[in-house]
This record gives C-alpha cells, sequence and structure tokens, in this order.
C-alpha cells in the first residue's frame, strides 16, 4: 500500500471516530478549524475494502447438542400439565376445568394475599429469605440453618444432584417415581437405577418396592430418591417401612425423602420424618408450598436436613432463587391453620367420592394419600384425555411413568369432581 492510500485509510478511521492506538504515539482528532481540510482530503480518497481471511472459515450447519453434556443430549423436557389458555385457544372450548397438576382447587390463603401487598412495593429490592426461614424453623422444630430454600422443591432436588451426583456415580429410584428423579440425575451425568415397583396385585400397587431398591445399590450408589406419598401413583410408606429401610442403607449414602403432599396424608402410620434428622445425619426431607398452600404460581419449596448438608446445598443455590413476593405468601401461609385443615377435608372427601365413582363404574384405581387419584381406563388414555379435553376438562395422562393406560386426575371440589366423573363416564361408554 503507497504512502497515500495510508494516510487515506487513517484520515477514513479519524473522520468516522475510530480510535488508532499506533503503539508508540497517540493519535487525536483535529482541532475543528482543521477539520474542513481533513475532510477535503478524506473524499479525495477511495473508501479502504475490508478484507477477510476465509481460509479458516467456520461450517455453516453446526451441531449443538453434540457440544452439549453427553447426559444432557438424551433428556427430554419435563412436560407441565396443559393451561387452560392453551386449550381454549385450540378447541374454542369456554368454563374449562384443569384437574391436571395437583393445584389445590381452595387456592391460596386470605392470609397469604395479603401479605404479597408489602412485597409489591419494593419490587427494586433482592429478596432475603431470613424471616421464612425463621417462620419454617418455628413451625417444625428445626434449626434455621437446617433449612435450604428453593424455587418449588424441584429446584432443591436439583441441588441435592449437583452436590451429590457426577459422572461415575448414580441415585436410586422406584419405577413410576417422580419425573424429576431421572432429569436431575441424568443432567448431571450420573446413572439412574431404576427399581420394579410393586405388583399391580400387590396392597400398594406401583408403589416403592424398597427391597428392590436396597438391592440396586452398589459402591457408586450416592442418592436415593424416595416419595412419600409417591406422584403419579398417590402410594405411600408406612414409618416402619421406611426405617428399617433406612436401617439398612450405608450411612454415607443421601437419603432424600420427597414430601410433597405430606400435608394431606391422614393415615395413622404415615411418619413425619423430620422427627428422624437427629438419628439420620444423611437424610434430606423436601416439601413445598406449591400443593397444600395453593401457591404453584410463586414456585417456593423447601428442605430440612442436618447443617452439613444444608451448608453444601446453599454453596450451589443461586443467590436470591426465591423472590420477595413467595417469601412474603409462604410465611403468611404457614399461619393459616384452618385453610390447611379445611384443604385436607376437602380433599379427603373428594378422594371418596372418586374412589366410590370408581367401584360403582368398575374403573380399576390406585388408592392414593395425595391429591390426586390415577384411574386405570383400560385402553390407551391418551385417546381418553383427547376426548375429555373436548369436554373442556383436562387431566393428566401418564404414559411417560411406563402407566399407558392410567389418567392421573386431581381431587377438586364436589361438583367439580362430578362433572369431571360424568365426562369420563361419557367418553369411556
Amino acid at each position: 500500500m503507497d504512502s497515500n492510500n495510508i494516510d487515506c485509510l487513517l484520515l477514513f478511521y479519524l473522520l468516522k471516530g475510530i480510535s488508532i492506538d499506533s503503539g508508540r504515539n497517540t493519535i487525536e482528532l483535529p482541532n475543528k478549524p482543521a477539520m474542513t481540510w481533513f475532510t477535503a482530503l478524506a473524499n479525495s480518497c477511495d473508501t479502504p475494502t475490508m478484507t477477510t481471511d476465509t481460509t479458516d472459515k467456520q461450517p455453516d450447519n453446526i451441531d449443538f447438542s453434540s457440544l452439549a453434556l453427553a447426559g444432557i443430549q438424551g433428556l427430554h423436557p419435563y412436560q407441565p400439565g396443559k393451561p387452560i389458555e392453551e386449550l381454549e385457544r385450540e378447541l374454542g372450548v369456554t368454563n374449562t376445568l384443569k384437574l391436571a397438576s395437583n393445584e389445590n382447587p381452595l387456592g391460596a390463603s386470605s392470609n397469604a394475599l395479603r401479605a404479597i401487598q408489602e412485597p409489591l412495593q419494593s419490587l427494586e429490592l433482592y429478596p432475603d429469605g431470613f424471616a421464612l426461614k425463621q417462620k419454617l424453623a418455628e413451625v417444625l422444630s428445626v434449626n434455621e440453618d437446617q433449612i435450604t430454600l428453593g424455587n418449588g422443591s424441584n429446584d432443591v432436588l436439583d441441588l441435592i444432584a449437583r452436590c451429590f451426583l457426577a459422572e461415575g456415580r448414580n441415585a436410586v429410584f422406584s419405577e413410576h417415581a417422580f419425573a424429576v428423579y431421572p432429569i436431575v440425575t441424568q443432567a448431571v451425568g450420573a446413572e439412574a437405577k431404576v427399581a420394579p415397583a410393586l405388583a399391580t396385585d400387590h396392597a400398594m400397587p406401583y408403589g416403592h418396592n424398597l427391597n428392590a431398591m436396597f438391592d440396586l445399590i452398589d459402591h457408586n450408589t450416592h442418592v436415593i430418591f424416595i416419595a412419600n406419598p409417591n406422584n403419579p401413583t398417590g402410594t405411600w410408606l408406612t414409618a416402619d417401612e421406611l426405617e428399617s429401610f433406612m436401617l439398612r442403607v450405608p450411612k454415607h449414602i443421601i437419603i432424600v425423602m420427597d414430601e410433597a403432599y405430606f400435608e394431606y396424608v391422614t393415615e395413622d402410620e404415615y411418619p413425619d420424618t423430620l422427627q428422624w434428622l437427629e438419628h439420620y445425619p444423611n437424610l434430606i426431607v423436601t416439601r413445598t408450598f406449591s400443593k397444600i398452600y395453593g401457591l404453584a404460581a410463586l414456585r417456593i419449596g423447601y428442605s430440612v436436613c442436618s447443617a452439613e448438608i444444608a451448608d453444601l446445598l446453599n454453596r450451589v443455590r443461586q443467590p436470591f432463587n426465591v423472590n420477595s413476593i413467595a417469601i412474603a405468601a409462604a410465611t403468611a401461609a404457614l399461619d393459616d391453620i384452618e385453610q390447611l385443615k379445611m384443604s385436607v377435608l376437602v380433599n379427603t372427601s373428594g378422594l371418596q367420592q372418586w374412589e366410590q365413582a370408581c367401584e360403582e363404574n368398575g374403573w380399576d384405581y390406585i388408592p392414593s394419600v395425595g391429591n390426586f387419584i390415577c384411574v386405570d381406563v383400560g385402553r390407551d388414555a391418551s385417546q381418553v384425555y383427547d376426548d375429555l379435553l373436548k369436554e373442556a376438562i383436562i387431566v393428566r395422562p401418564v404414559a411417560n411413568y411406563k402407566m399407558p393406560t392410567h389418567l392421573r386426575i386431581t381431587i377438586g371440589l364436589e361438583e367439580q369432581n362430578a362433572r369431571c366423573i360424568t365426562a369420563l363416564k361419557k367418553v369411556l361408554a
């Protein structure tokens, strides 16, 4: 390049406002009186042409999935229940009844609805979970340093996997257990060891077979997930069954007791495993405000465990993972004992209503202690699900849990249950 072209290139960059560092001298833009002369000179120059070396040109099509971790490549996203708005857009139906996601038909506590007004006035501030942890510690009779807050209890399950699972390690859980267990296990590269469930003719059909789960434990097992009661089956384990199992499990293996539906259970032999924490330092209990407390939209849950394990979970927990509105609502909801009692009564009555309907119509079902019931429709449940959508009723097919003929149906109010029962009779006729 000759000297005139170099001058023109320099002037072009200067007039375009591009700074230049020669490595030896600082070049500053000319003062205003000199700008006219520089502009004239620049206009006499040809605009410099930028060239790019294409010898190492990247391919146009990149398979980004091949760049992901091996465990994530094979994952399928969690599929939530169909939203009401989506159904009404697709089919043009109205007055939709959603009994798909195990939500409380009574909604949130009035205490919670009042409490969320205060944080709405200070949305510019980051949240502080101290008040909720303090309240939980008081209600549950535990120490604050034993509590880890999560964006739903699913968030805590993910924290547990990130803390204790990795490639070369494995987690044990039951067939038909909550779908998040295989997701969080596979996402971190660990192996999922799935125990066969109890037989269909067992008193607790499709439930956790603790003996089968124990037989899968090996020297690479680091976590055992137990859902009590289990979603989607509604089956549960007694205190004696669970404690007998825990006594056999090596003490270095983390046992996760997922109790998302704990508050709904009325069975005398159902355990409160928080009382076992002192004796089992490898135990983590997870619970949620999404179910009986009616705060699913706010995404808030928690775990209780030893202070040592809680410290580890909090090391990988994202800062401010629970928002101020959720914290305020959950803290207030813990004081509404009447709402809690009413929710249990409505659910217990609704379960009885559904069990009676199943027996009268010859539908097989899995006895449940949760706020839902699994009904065997005796055919491909996805078609029955589609037919119920046309009746403006959303339930949940559970073929992804290897239960292709079952529908999981949330317990609603009496009139909601009756409407769903009538519609199910119609589509199964």
